[in-house]
């Protein structure tokens, strides 16, 4: 029997070509009459369930009519089939629903103005006309087809293909389908290619290596942190601690035989370990999803999803919820400079660059593999500030950390002459990028109050953290690279040979107050061959381990907020390992104790010395005493707020100095807070003690007074004046500094 030739809507349709499958599938009328037309491969037999009208097949195809009065069929109806396998089936129609996305919202979004696309794209529980169901939509302006694909439908593409809006945005309503169903999108590109692509604002996918998204209810989450918001809005955070602790979830601690554990058991563990050292807050690194464990989350293809490898959405809230009732802060590491070329990711998303530049030498990092997206695209642009907000509201985070900025800024970012574009002034500047970095600070700030956003740029680029309206970037802190290699060069040095090296402490003072630094000694110096801090200290053993608690009082002394990554807090001495855990077996130790000790009582002294935090951002916080010392290689400097003070002395070199003179600007009794050679933290012991050093009428170091000091070798100590009408004081601890000699 030969085939009835079918109209070209019908044969697009069977093809899976149909790009307004609207307009053939569904309940249609026409002169008084009303046809209902459904595709649906893999049923043998199709009724409507309003009426009982039984549905017969387009002979050589699985697309199922009937036609009948205009009355005989609701506007909202349901089909029954019975599958090859002989089941059951019954649900609305997807095809029966007009459009359920805003023109607004499609408006808003096309003009890179819409600030929460995630509530208009993705996957989201839906209810339309008293059913409930799933609602999915997905930019893919250059598709020519575009289907969502799950077990729900045996992952055919014919089953459900969606219908687009003008600016490219596909939609489908899927009535009666529940949360918790795994999906993707069957994408047909203009070149015929058919391929399956992650959601891109999927809330949650499936455990690696299996990439599916899923549907998340719907329901609220019980948080229990209001009052902990509320404080955030009005926190003067400038001018108050902040001590972060950097943590990779995967291999802080993990289970008897090896597995991930969850949000919630991490959360506990955490919060007892960080509230225990007196850290204000826990610096993530990216837990947004990603399929490559070794990529430490830096290559992120679920932009709006906690990675599955510790459990569920509710699971991190909770997580997040659990720290700010205990105080500590979160902050997220976030990813805007880069993605991964993964097949079901964002490369050529919908057979074109879409979210990438098509040029090589605009949209890809050779050294990461990565691809970089389009910032001058507004949806693109949109995406990325979407998710910011959403990490920030939907999940209460308090900070974002925006990795590799300055890869982001400059178009010759690690390219040779010929591998890079120059912008339309001819300069290296990454103008749309700049341009969206701004609008993420200011519309961050704007909507999220209280929430910090901090970029790691490694530059010298001007005004990274000054407002926009100034010509700033807007952030709120730059990471202190210059810092962080200066000092980690000096401390490498032999004792011996740091006289030579002098200026590489003290030239962080030349730029401290240009920006709002935070000091980092961050995952990125512990991994690659770079050894772990304190093999990075020269000499022995126990230099090594002095060497160590010097530089942490030096920075816990230095004018900048503070960053240290898991493990250097007790001096594991095995370089980080993504794979295995922290060798927490070495707190057996005396002199790993001795670190830990030393860190918790910085911490502490830290956060209850004003002088030590209310003006780290600003000169009146700070006063070099002498930093000319170079022959012995000392430093000493005072940290200040108002007419109080406290006193940094230290010594990098092992040999111990006795009735060394100090000057200092008030008369009367001063104090030893801290001594990082102190016997607690396994050190020689060598310092002042609980004496106090009084004061003589002696000028030095061009200040009035002076006083003998005890500079322990290796070591750095920290003096308070004792008020004369208080108890002596008790506590101690140190702070930090930042860019470099050759980025200036």
């Amino acid at each position: 029997m030969k085939t009835p030739r079918l109209s070209p809507e019908l044969q697009k349709l069977v093809e899976a070509r149909h790009e307004n499958p609207f307009s053939v599938l569904g309940r249609h009328l026409d002169e008084g009459r009303v046809r209902v037309r459904a595709l649906l491969p893999h049923a043998e037999e199709v009724s409507i369930a309003e009426g009982g009208h039984r549905m017969g097949r387009i002979e050589g195809t699985d697309i199922f009519e009937w036609e009948g009065g205009s009355t005989s069929v609701p506007e909202r109806y349901r089909l029954i089939w019975r599958d090859d396998a002989h089941r059951e089936h019954i649900g609305h129609d997807p095809y029966c629903y007009p459009p359920q996305l805003g023109d607004l919202d499609l408006h808003l979004f096309g003009e890179g103005k819409h600030w929460h696309a995630h509530r208009l794209l993705g996957a989201r529980i839906h209810e339309a006309d008293g059913t409930a169901g799933v609602l999915f939509s997905v930019w893919a302006p250059s598709a020519k087809r575009v289907s969502v694909v799950g077990d729900f439908n045996r992952w055919d593409g014919r089953s459900h293909p969606m219908r687009v809006h003008g600016n490219g945005v596909w939609e489908l309503f899927i009535p009666d389908l529940p949360a918790g169903v795994v999906y993707k999108f069957e994408i047909r590109a203009g070149n015929g290619d058919v391929f399956l692509k992650s959601d891109p604002y999927g809330r949650r996918f499936e455990v690696r290596p299996d990439t599916a998204s899923i549907v998340e209810p719907a329901g609220e989450y019980p948080w229990g942190d209001g009052d902990w918001l509320e404080q955030r809005a009005a926190h003067d955070w400038l001018h108050q601690p902040m001590s972060i602790y950097e943590v990779h979830l995967g291999s802080w601690q993990r289970g008897p035989e090896g597995e991930m554990l969850n949000y919630r058991v991490l959360a506990r563990r955490l919060v007892e370990h960080v509230k225990d050292l007196g850290f204000t807050h826990i610096e993530l690194m990216p837990v947004t999803e990603h399929p490559y464990d070794k990529s430490w989350g830096y290559q992120a293809t679920g932009y709006y999803a906690p990675t599955s490898r510790f459990g569920s959405p509710d699971d991190f809230r909770w997580f997040v919820d659990h720290c700010h009732r205990n105080g500590i802060g979160i902050i997220l590491d976030w990813v805007p400079a880069h993605f991964p070329k993964d097949a079901h990711g964002l490369a050529r998303f919908d057979g074109t660059a879409l979210y990438e530049h098509e040029d090589p030498r605009l949209g890809e990092h050779k050294d990461w593999s990565t691809l970089i997206y389009n910032f001058g695209r507004y949806e693109v642009k949109n995406f990325l500030i979407s998710s910011a907000l959403f990490w920030l509201e939907e999940y209460h985070i308090d900070a974002l950390r925006v990795d590799a900025v300055a890869s982001m800024l400059y178009l010759d970012y690690s390219r040779e002459e010929e591998e890079w574009i120059p912008n339309r002034y001819g300069g290296r500047e990454n103008l749309e990028a700049i341009d969206f970095m701004r609008e993420l600070n200011e519309i961050t700030h704007s909507q999220v109050p209280g929430a910090l956003i901090m970029a790691e740029e490694s530059t010298s680029w001007p005004q990274v953290t000054k407002p926009t309206y100034l010509g700033g970037l807007g952030f709120d802190l730059k990471w202190n690279m210059g810092w962080m290699n200066d000092t980690l060069r000096y401390i490498e040095h032999e004792p011996i040979h740091r006289q030579y090296h002098q200026d590489m402490l003290t030239f962080s003072m030349l730029y401290a107050f240009t920006e709002n630094f935070l000091l980092p000694f961050s995952h990125d110096e512990v991994v690659h061959g770079k050894g772990s801090m304190l093999n990075k200290m020269p000499g022995d053993e126990w230099q090594r381990f002095a060497n160590l608690r010097m530089l942490y009082t030096y920075m816990f002394t230095h004018p900048g907020k503070k960053l240290l990554f898991m493990g250097t807090e007790f001096g594991q001495g095995t370089e980080w390992d993504s794979t295995a855990v922290l060798d927490w077996y070495v707190l057996d130790y005396p002199l790993h104790q001795g670190v830990q000790r030393l860190v918790r009582d910085l911490n502490h002294l830290y956060r209850s010395e004003p002088a030590l935090y209310t003006h780290d951002f600003e000169w009146e916080g700070f006063e070099w005493i002498d930093c000319h010392d170079a022959q012995n290689s000392v430093l000493i400097f005072l940290r200040r707020t108002g007419d109080d003070f406290l006193v940094s002395a230290l010594n990098f070199t092992p040999v111990p100095r006795e009735g060394y003179r100090i000057g200092v600007p008030a008369p009367g009794l001063y104090r030893e807070l801290v001594n990082s050679d102190a016997s607690d933290y396994a050190g020689g012991g060598i310092g002042n003690g609980d004496r106090t050093l009084a004061t003589e009428e002696q000028p030095w170091m061009g200040r009035p007074y002076s006083i003998d000091v005890t500079l322990p070798p290796l070591a750095g100590i920290v003096l308070r004046l004792v008020p004369v009408t208080a108890p002596d004081a008790e506590e101690g601890a140190a702070p930090a500094e930042e860019p470099s000699v050759e980025e200036i």
